[in-house]
């Protein structure tokens, strides 16, 4: 079953217990891309956007996954910036938008939100992938576009639907994979080792369904940042001459971010079905993370090792414990299907250390700062439904959120010990969307089905507030409130049994996050109170889509147009009573993306041989900006003119699969006026093309083996940090 095809069924069923059971394990019966997984992870919206789909087979086959974020990475113009294993911050990048627009992109596992929505950056606005585990995954599926009633303006780049499994019979998993990472830049030269353990038990108790898992992880990374300055320090050696991203002469001193993290997952979901039409389900999510920094210097003096203080800020130790609550309902009646869902995520604690004198002192303490994030997190409530009278599809639903903010910074003497002094600094705040959205997908004829919909949402900002000590500033920032009215709208024509041509517009609004508005800036010594009159982006977007489907898969077209107002993106610019130039969020009037993207899906080409490809065209462009009028006409900000994935398995016999994927993309920028000319160094954003293999082997109807190596070609590439090189993988699972 084709994946619109399966959500035009969902949108028009009676019964969440239709085309529940997963597709088979035999290789040779592989005419579905996705597997439909039980009932109570289906979705009631009928959602007619361009849709790419992986089922938990074809993850297994082709992607050396350590974690969720690895699955899509080879799914049509997608860009995940996964650092290394471990990784907290992996934000998407999309056909039309860069790394640093994380909230421009929804993640849902089972209905309930992982995007950080607390800010729109490649840090803690990252995704919360950790509370999804590649092994519970049954299918992932991928929208592209704002072009859906039933979601919000975050929208805009795409929305990506993890569905996991719940069992019916008793099920057991583990699963151990190492990885090895050799890596060389500079004067660092190391070998960084990884290990995962990760297991899961579940059955089915009648009409109770349980399931347990638990995953640690110990990650080493590579460098991920670089020390550098206008010269080496008197009297010293070692360090390397370079040029860094506008092109001006610097000394490599040294490598910074030499994570060690060690990370656990806990999950707990229960499934509970009321009568034959009802069903409710709970899932508990823990996150625990112990993170160190170190650093690596490369200056010799005649007495050794020679640190400066810009070392200081490549050494921190990080401690994290983080809750997920999901409860939800959903259930049918007569021609209607309904679904609540309420989630709540708390940062328990969150806390991180830094010193502010250089090592080697810094090793043994002294003065630093802690940073405490606790009461951070966010709560949502949707509700849905879908009604379907005869030509009409109508699916209408609700929803209210609250982010909330809280960033206190705290003086300490010693760094590395439990004790904090004076708060020094503090940002806080919250945001409150609350929204209602209906659609109607009309079937005019057998051919044509024109669907209508909007979506109009209240937004509103408070209890703002900021502090510092250093320079002086109480702020207690003024209420906002915006409200907006998002229209929807798309054209299907079938021409014939396997082909269909699709023409959608959607307009979205993007309200500014808590972070953006209330998330105070220090630059240098200098801390200035963030912009709490930020407007809401304003996204227009059309897409024509023109696909043929059959039993193999799929080939599509697909043309895309979008014109942001007011886009919400950092940049530098005066501040009022300061001298000089800053980076911070600004809106910026006009920005415009427009392009093409092919995308191929076919299995069997020949004889047991998958294929997989895409290649997307963008022309991203700043149109207006008149705080900042150097970067109109230039491109985008880490969107590359360029982007192509390819993967092809060969399964010679049922029992083995063999996988060569590559990912490329052309040279992009970090800056907004693309004034950082130089790619290949610390904080620039290069070109890259990095080959991936993997091997898997089922050793039994029990056992399975599987080798990987990513970057075969051992690309050495920037984008912003130095990204990993060439590392090897071993994985070994037992299913019961």
């Amino acid at each position: 079953m084709r994946a619109t095809t399966l959500f035009l069924a969902l949108a028009t069923s009676t019964s969440f217990h239709a085309a529940a059971m997963a597709a088979t394990a035999d290789d040779d019966q592989r005419d579905d891309i996705l597997v439909v997984a039980p009932k109570q992870t289906e979705r009631v919206e009928d959602t007619r956007s361009t849709r790419v789909s992986i089922d938990e087979d074809r993850i297994a086959k082709t992607v050396n996954a350590a974690s969720v974020e690895d699955t899509i990475k080879y799914l049509p113009s997608l860009v995940v910036r996964k650092r290394h294993i471990g990784d907290n911050f992996a934000p998407i990048a999309t056909r039309t938008s860069g790394l640093g627009s994380s909230a421009r992109s929804l993640i849902y596992a089972d209905g309930a939100i992982l995007s950080a929505l607390i800010a729109n950056n490649n840090g803690n606005g990252s995704p919360r992938w950790s509370l999804v585990t590649p092994a519970e995954i049954a299918s992932v599926d991928v929208l592209y576009g704002p072009f859906s009633a039933a979601y919000s303006g975050n929208s805009i780049g795409t929305v990506v639907n993890i569905t996991t499994r719940m069992p019916e019979t008793l099920e057991a998993r583990v699963s151990a994979l190492v990885n090895v990472q050799d890596f060389s830049l500079y004067g660092t030269d190391r070998t960084l080792a990884t290990w995962q353990i990760s297991g899961s038990v579940g059955n089915r108790f009648g009409p109770l369904a349980l399931f347990a898992s638990a995953t640690r992880t110990d990650a080493r990374s590579q460098p991920l940042s670089i020390i550098t300055a206008a010269s080496a320090p008197a009297g010293t050696s070692g360090s390397y001459a370079d040029l860094n991203k506008t092109g001006a002469a610097v000394r490599v001193l040294g490598a910074g971010g030499l994570e060690h993290h060690v990370q656990e997952t806990y999950k707990l979901k229960a499934a509970l079905d009321v009568g034959s039409a009802t069903q409710l389900s709970y899932v508990l999510g823990i996150w625990r993370d112990d993170t160190t920094s170190n650093v690596e210097t490369y200056l010799r003096d005649a007495n050794g090792p020679n640190y400066t203080s810009a070392f200081a800020s490549g050494i921190y130790a990080r401690d994290a414990l983080h809750w997920s609550h999901v409860l939800s309902a959903q259930g049918t009646a007569d021609r209607l299907q309904w679904q609540l869902v309420g989630t709540l995520y708390d940062y328990g604690h969150d806390i991180q250390r830094t010193p502010n004198i250089a090592p080697p002192a810094a090793y043994a303490g002294g003065a630093g700062n802690v940073v405490r994030q606790d009461g951070t997190g966010w709560v949502t409530l949707d509700g849905k439904g879908a009604w379907q009278a005869g030509d009409h599809g109508l699916s209408f639903g609700a929803h209210v959120d609250r982010y909330t903010l809280a960033s206190n910074r705290y003086a300490t003497a010693d760094w590395t010990g439990e004790a904090q002094g004076a708060r020094n600094q503090a940002s806080a705040g919250k945001t409150q969307t609350l929204a209602l959205w209906a659609q109607d997908a009309w079937r005019l004829t057998p051919e044509l089905t024109l669907t209508l919909g909007g979506r109009y949402e209240w937004w509103r900002a408070y209890e703002g507030f900021n502090f510092s000590t250093s320079p002086t500033l109480v702020v207690n920032q003024p209420e906002r409130r915006a409200e907006g009215l998002s229209p929807k709208a798309s054209l299907e024509w079938r021409l014939a049994d396997q082909w269909s041509a699709r023409l959608s517009f959607g307009q979205a609004w993007r309200f500014p996050t808590v972070g953006e508005l209330y998330q105070a800036i220090t630059t240098g010594t200098v801390l200035t109170s963030p912009d709490p009159t930020l407007r809401p982006e304003r996204a227009r977007s059309e897409e024509l889509a023109i696909e043929k489907r059959n039993a193999k898969g799929s080939v599509r077209l697909s043309l895309f147009n979008e014109v942001i107002d007011d886009a919400l993106i950092s940049q530098n610019g005066a501040l009022p009573g300061l001298t000089g130039t800053y980076t911070y969020v600004q809106n910026v009037e006009r920005t415009r993306a427009r392009g093409v993207e092919i995308a191929i899906d076919q299995r069997d080409v020949l004889a047991r041989i998958d294929v997989q490809a895409s290649v997307t065209l963008a022309d991203a462009k700043t149109v207006r900006d008149s705080a900042f009028p150097a970067a109109e006409g230039k491109r985008l900000p880490s969107v590359p003119k360029w982007k192509a994935t390819a993967v092809v398995t060969w399964r010679p016999v049922d029992r083995l699969s063999l996988t060569g994927a590559a990912r490329y993309a052309s040279r992009n920028y970090a800056n907004l006026d693309n004034s950082d000319t130089v790619g290949n160094t610390w904080q620039g954003f290069y070109k890259y093309l990095v080959v991936d293999m993997r091997a898997t082997y089922r050793l039994t109807d029990h056992l399975d083996l599987a080798v990987g190596v990513d970057n075969v070609n051992n690309d050495r590439y920037f984008l912003f940090h130095p990204f990993p090189q060439r590392s090897y993988t071993a994985q070994i699972g037992w299913r019961l």
